[in-house]
């Protein structure tokens, strides 16, 4: 018997690798076959119009994970086993297919094995459409496409929803979107992107120190505050707070009236008078002064400031002299059912009463090259730009939601392009399908709602949404964890996340408000990070449990380094709950202690960095503990975690080389992604001797798993004393000087 992986419908049942998926599909759905197994389904209308709302069939009995946006900005996961608990503006679907195995003939003897695949709904852009899934109380699963505009409609919708299927999902993800990459040919993988270099540096933004009173002494005094401890970032983000704008709403002397604040608009594409004037205590009286100056004190490589995609919340103002060159007009945001059927957000809904200054379309690239050049000439070096989502709600009488964004998306990328080196642009606000299947050569994007530090019960949805987010986000940008405070009671819990993550590493402390110790666990002395190869992603065996509000699920994160892996496990259960989502009357809301198993084999695809003289097994060194254990690909080891708890693993392939030593790096002990510091292994044959050649980045102590203690062990071609347990086989050395690579010899 022979089933294909191609998906096809027969007797009203859509099929995947034999099994039904959906049921009772209608007469009018289409599936169009793609590639390599995949296709589209599309549908077609009796009427023409600006927005679909199609069925594709029943779905039960198969558990499933979605993102989906809570809020016009953001996606967070949902889980679920039917259709009815699929939310509105959902962007992506898997769901998890157990199946019995196939017996190839009849000569097979034995009872059959249970397998499982995974079949994926990707809502994407269809020409002027932009697709999203949605669930029904009759636990139906639909399909929205929707223009964005009265004037942009349509009777067939051919291409809007892709499905596919794999063995391994995240292989189903990454294949799928590179399927995409060529079909749509209107992004690009992250494969396919320039990242830009800050990602590999230590970074501070001055949001949440300063907020929008940010003033050049300020950002003096922090950078100094940094320098004191020893542990100085090397690039820095001056967040809102540094542009020349204007509140046409508010009367001095007059109470503010909430909501007008999202209507302020941006003036002058220059810098507003905290930043050029001649009485500024920092000592400077140009922003280019001050950028040099502060580059040249305090060792900065880079500087990013901030902008919203129209400009500022509240776009331009059409009477300013400087915006009349770009023909602006004030267009009110029409909201998207969507955008208003889960949670809605006071931005937009505010913009609606007060406008949003829009450039015409036809002079966007214009404003984001005169803004971007004059901040190059004053030595800015990129870009991040927030609030992007805002223009799929200003898509009428511009030819709708998708049309307009990319427009602003390929003008934003171009500009940022001829004006800042290393693609130095950070996407912000931007979670719709809209933005991020026109995302060309943007390489970063923030992957959840801000870090909130005031907000307890927010802590734990950050770090499990990002995860999920990212195995979507993660196959076409670098995924952005957000900054958050070294000095927090959470401290620990965001810094192991930022360190397996793959991402960025910044924080917003306030000056003199620093956690050092947290920070060098982070952070190598000449402020560079110790990054891992991909982004960060919850395990196979995590994918469909609800890691905040199940009550006995941990959230485990694997992640690659070149020779390593790495696993960040934490108990986010206890401390908050998912928006939109009703507590469990029984669940409790104190915090809980959770154990479960960790293993190597939770780290995906560490097969590919073992090396040819792996033999099969793992050494395995916790963190915060210090253990070593020596386990094979399906051993375990038991952890137990409070709420807020969290702890790492490096999880290094043990190779088999000379002389019968078992070996392998685990790496800088005191950093959370020890592993991130191996850059290579070598062995050959010295004198009669076996001689095992490490490279490695950074200072501190560096460990190794060995079986047999080495007869010696030198360092840059000088002999170093060493320590060694012959227990557990950890191996210990402290390395001294700089962050330079250094070669590392042992000799048995």
């Amino acid at each position: 018997m022979t089933i294909t992986a191609a998906p096809c419908v027969n007797d009203g049942c859509l099929m995947v690798r034999g099994k039904v998926v959906l049921t009772h599909v209608p007469t009018n759905i289409i599936l169009s076959p793609g590639i390599s197994g995949a296709a589209f389904l599309g549908s077609t209308s009796p009427i023409s119009t600006s927005r679909h709302v199609f069925t594709l069939g029943i779905l039960e009995g198969y558990k499933h994970l979605c993102l989906y946006r809570f809020k016009i900005w953001w996606m967070i996961p949902g889980y679920g086993k039917s259709g009815s608990e699929i939310p509105l503006e959902t962007q992506l679907l898997l769901l998890e297919i157990k199946e019995e195995s196939i017996v190839e003939d009849d000569d097979s003897s034995g009872p059959p094995t249970p397998t499982t695949f995974y079949v994926l709904f990707l809502p994407v852009l269809d020409g002027d459409f932009r697709t999203s899934l949605q669930g029904t109380p009759a636990n139906e699963l639909q399909f929205c496409a929707e223009s964005g505009d009265a004037n942009v409609q349509n009777s067939q919708i051919l291409e809007p929803v892709f499905i596919s299927s794999g063995d391994n999902p995240f292989e189903l993800i990454k294949n799928s979107i590179k399927i995409l990459e060529k079909h749509k040919g209107t992004f690009r993988h992250i494969e396919n992107k320039k990242i830009p270099a800050h990602l590999d540096w230590f970074g501070w933004c001055t949001w949440d120190a300063f907020y929008t009173e940010v003033n050049p002494q300020d950002i003096k005094e922090g950078l100094q505050s940094f320098s004191d401890g020893g542990c100085s970032p090397r690039y820095l983000i001056i967040d809102d707070g540094w542009q020349d704008t204007v509140n046409e709403f508010y009367k001095e002397g007059e109470p503010l009236i909430e909501g007008t604040q999202f209507a302020t608009r941006l003036v002058d594409i220059k810098e507003n008078s905290k930043f050029k004037s001649s009485e500024s205590e920092a000592g400077c009286n140009k922003l280019h002064e001050f950028i040099n100056m502060i580059k040249g004190k305090y060792g900065l490589k880079y500087v990013y400031v901030w902008h919203a995609l129209t400009g500022y919340w509240g776009g331009v103002l059409p009477s300013s002299e400087t915006m009349k060159k770009y023909n602006p007009k004030i267009v009110y945001p029409i909201q998207s059912p969507g955008n208003i059927g889960n949670l809605r957000d006071i931005i937009p809904d505010s913009l609606e009463k007060y406008g949003v200054g829009i450039i015409d379309p036809q002079k966007i690239f214009d404003f984001y090259n005169d803004l971007h050049s004059y901040l190059s000439s004053n030595g800015v070096d990129g870009v991040k730009v927030d609030a992007q989502n805002l223009i799929e709600t200003l898509g009428s009488g511009f030819g709708g939601r998708v049309s307009l964004t990319r427009r602003y998306q390929q003008a934003l990328e171009q500009s940022t392009s001829r004006n800042f080196k290393d693609n130095n642009l950070i996407c912000c606000m931007s979670h719709n399908s809209d933005s991020i299947y026109s995302w060309k050569t943007s390489a970063v994007a923030r992957a959840s709602e801000d870090f909130m530090p005031r907000e307890p019960t927010f802590q734990t949805l950050h770090i499990a949404s990002v995860a999920f987010n990212s195995l979507l986000l993660g196959e076409i940008v670098v995924p952005d964890w957000d900054m958050f405070h070294s000095k927090h009671d959470t401290a620990e819990f965001h810094g192991i996340a930022r360190a397996i993550g793959g991402c960025a590493v910044y924080v917003s402390d306030k000056p003199g408000n620093h956690d050092f110790e947290i920070l060098r666990k982070l952070v190598l002395p000449d402020g560079s990070v110790l990054r891992a190869k991909h982004a960060g992603r919850p395990t196979r065996d995590c994918l469909f449990r609800d890691p905040v509000m199940d009550g006995k699920s941990l959230l485990k994160i694997w992640n690659l380094n070149k020779l390593s892996g790495v696993l960040g496990v934490f108990n986010c259960q206890g401390a908050g709950s998912w928006p939109l989502k009703q507590r469990i009357k029984d669940m409790p809301s104190t915090p809980l202690v959770i154990s479960g198993n960790v293993s190597p084999c939770d780290v995906e695809f560490i097969e590919d960095v073992a090396g040819e003289n792996w033999n099969g097994d793992f050494a395995v060194y916790a963190f915060n503990s210090g253990s070593l254990s020596r386990l094979p690909m399906n051993g375990n080891i038991k952890v137990t975690l409070a709420t807020l708890k969290c702890e790492t693993f490096t999880i290094s392939p043990i190779r088999v080389l000379g002389e019968g030593v078992h070996f392998a790096p685990i790496g800088l002990l005191d950093m959370y992604n020890s592993g991130g510091a191996v850059e290579s292994i070598d062995e050959n044959m010295k004198n009669s001797s076996e001689l095992i050649k490490i490279k490695v980045r950074g200072r501190g102590r560096f460990g190794a798993y060995t079986s047999l203690k080495p007869g010696s062990c030198m360092v840059d071609m000088e002999e170093e004393e060493f320590i060694y347990n012959s227990e557990n086989g950890l191996l210990t050395l402290d390395l001294t000087g700089d962050c330079n690579f250094r070669d590392i010899e042992f000799i048995y």
